[in-house]
């Protein structure tokens, strides 16, 4: 790992923390410089992109900086100033056109097709956490979104490879990727990884967020049934895809003690990272033995899958119908583990969890939630031809996974949120037992 300049070293020190992305937040860290490279940009300006690590001791994160500097002010940009170094202006990549069109003209694209031309027109979205998204040429015939990866991780980024894998398959119920980039960075034992910076897809224009969609409809107890149930027909219109794009294959019994390892270990991870269960203990640590049962009966085919599947990722087009987003998957979960095949299943418990959480930011109460998942799980199991709910015991054990994950993040990110997946976990134990 090599020393940042001290000017730089500290405008990233004094800067970065205060990013939302900023995955290293209250820990004390030493910072490294891992790679850069150098973009082509109008005179003037340079463009650079660094890549950083983030050493707290016993944990490296690895993040991505595009920066521009310019000798003159970036009218419009005020609140993406880095800091000044050696008498120029720095700023965030994303929110500088220079970056944005340098970033374009190196995207790798699929096969037939050509990077992006020149942008008239670009902003960043708010609200992003772990990445950035840029909108470019939102008024234009072909508008794209280019999700820049703030934390790196090597090998190939599921938001890149399942996109693309889609897209070539025409599946209209993802944004076409119109191309990604890639890059190199030393590790901290100094072997070199390669693994994915950024990607562009097709902006779907006009279309509202599905979380948005179903607070409204929760909010003003308005019936959610229609747009549930055709969300579930969608979701499983992607799952037949992904099986088409990627395979799928059944479970053996590798497999099945993988899965039953897994769910055991994250009972244990849980109860050691959120006090809000320690009242479930016994109860989870009963559930955590009886998982070996799930070995006892056939389990769905493997496959790749979403992996993170909640409201906050899908759109509604109105040309389109529903769409699917983000496929990187569960953001407290290694890549390596969100790049292998699993079942289908998990995504539906996260999109049913979804609901609950919905159901809350409004007065229509359990029973709205109780309506939607029987919506959208009639709609799922209309085009697939089979109800994701005939494996029980599994259906239970990824229903709990998923509420215990969320106790976790929530204890950790939104506390005043912890009572919704609490509630859940409260419930599934007492409905069902352990």
């Amino acid at each position: 790992m090599t020393a940042l300049e001290p000017g730089l070293d500290h405008l990233l020190a004094t800067w970065m923390p205060r990013q939302r992305w900023y995955p290293a937040k209250g820990r004390g860290v030493s910072q490294h410089l891992l790679g850069s490279m150098h973009l082509d940009a109008p005179e003037g300006v340079r463009v650079e992109v660094l890549v950083v690590g983030l050493d707290s001791g016993d944990r490296l994160d690895v993040v991505q900086v595009p920066l521009t500097h310019r000798g003159e002010l970036l009218v419009g940009a005020e609140a993406a100033v880095v800091g000044e170094l050696d008498g120029r202006h720095v700023y965030d990549g994303p929110h500088d056109p220079a970056y944005v069109g340098a970033l374009l003209a190196s995207l790798r694209t699929p096969e037939g097709t050509r990077p992006p031309g020149p942008p008239s027109s670009s902003r960043v979205l708010t609200g992003e956490q772990s990445n950035t998204s840029v909108v470019v040429d939102a008024e234009g015939p072909n508008p794209l979104v280019v999700k820049v990866f703030r934390t790196l991780h090597p090998g190939e980024n599921p938001e890149v490879t399942v996109t693309a894998g889609l897209t070539a398959i025409a599946c209209t119920r993802v944004p076409r990727t119109a191309g990604w980039a890639d890059g190199n960075w030393t590790t901290g034992e100094g072997a070199v990884a390669t693994g994915h910076l950024a990607v562009a897809a097709e902006f779907l224009a006009g279309s509202t967020d599905g979380w948005g969609d179903a607070v409204a409809a929760a909010t003003a107890g308005t019936d959610f049934t229609r747009q549930a149930r055709e969300l579930g027909a969608a979701t499983a219109e992607v799952h037949v895809a992904l099986a088409e794009a990627f395979g799928h294959a059944p479970a053996d019994d590798s497999t099945r003690d993988e899965l039953v390892s897994g769910l055991r270990a994250r009972v244990h991870w849980a109860l050691d990272s959120a006090p809000a269960l320690a009242d479930h203990r016994e109860a989870l640590e009963r559930h955590a033995r009886s998982l070996v049962r799930l070995r006892e009966r056939p389990l769905p085919d493997l496959q790749r899958v979403h992996g993170d599947f909640h409201l906050g990722q899908v759109l509604h087009s109105p040309v389109r119908g529903w769409v699917l987003l983000d496929f990187e998957g569960e953001p407290l979960r290694p890549l390596s583990e969100r790049t292998r095949p699993d079942v289908a299943v998990r995504d539906v418990v996260g999109m049913l969890r979804s609901f609950d959480y919905a159901a809350t930011q409004g007065t229509a109460g359990r029973g709205w939630a109780q309506a939607a998942d029987e919506a959208f799980l009639a709609g799922y199991s209309h085009t697939t031809g089979h109800d994701p709910r005939e494996h029980d015991r599994l259906w239970r054990a990824l229903w709990l996974d998923k509420a215990l994950y969320e106790v976790v993040y929530e204890t950790h990110n939104r506390p005043a949120w912890l009572a919704v997946p609490l509630g859940a976990v409260t419930r599934t134990l007492a409905n069902f037992g352990a």
